[in-house]
């Protein structure tokens, strides 16, 4: 099993790092890297070179493989995934999930909607609903982002949160991201092309060879 553990500073350690399948089959063997605060790395890779069980294992969603991973004690950390979870609700319970004792300030809220193109949804903040059937795939990612921007996390974590964004939608989502969030760590894994100049460095997956 992976060991998550907290580092003795404000970056992200992979320490050894091998990453296996649920059948043991390794995707990612013996990785080493730092990711510093606040730095923003894309990683890439062809399809089964462990993308996005990388990022997951980062986030602590997945055990499978050995070796470490330390994260900055006390950092808020945040995922993104291609689809983002949307509890039943109302839109304000929505963008305030998971919650962390603070509720965003209405004023705020209001604006990070308008900034994500979700104007529209400003009226219905306070109407419950089971949002993931109401809203398009776009809308539903375009709120991943605007909670992530109320919230401000240390460190993001994103899967492809823009797969169902046209790529103008998705220049403005990063652009916005960057701006709003231009102190946080953030690593990015996604197969579309046209975000290479939001980040400062890239980390290059290979798939293993089996000879």
């Amino acid at each position: 099993m992976i060991d998550l553990g907290f580092g003795d500073d404000d970056a992200l350690h992979l320490c050894g790092l091998s990453i296996a399948q649920h059948d043991g089959t390794l995707v990612l063997a013996d990785a080493d890297a730092v990711i510093g605060r606040g730095e923003k790395v894309l990683v890439k890779g062809e399809t089964g070179t462990g993308k996005s069980t990388l990022i997951r294992a980062m986030a602590g969603l997945w055990p499978w493989g050995s070796g470490r991973i330390l994260r900055p004690k006390d950092a808020r950390i945040a995922f993104m995934p291609q689809q983002p979870y949307l509890p039943r609700g109302t839109l304000r319970h929505v963008l305030d999930y998971p919650r962390d004792g603070t509720p965003p300030d209405p004023r705020r809220t209001e604006e990070i909607l308008a900034a994500c193109g979700l104007t529209h949804l400003v009226p219905r903040l306070d109407e419950e609903q089971s949002w993931s059937d109401v809203l398009s795939g776009g809308e539903q990612q375009r709120l991943g982002f605007a909670r992530v921007l109320l919230k401000r996390p240390d460190i993001i974590i994103m899967d492809e949160p823009t797969s169902a964004l046209d790529e103008l939608s998705q220049t403005r989502m990063m652009e916005l991201l960057c701006e709003e969030a231009a102190g946080s760590t953030i690593i990015h894994t996604a197969l579309r092309p046209g975000l290479d100049r939001f980040y400062d460095r890239e980390i290059q997956l290979k798939v293993k060879s089996t000879a």
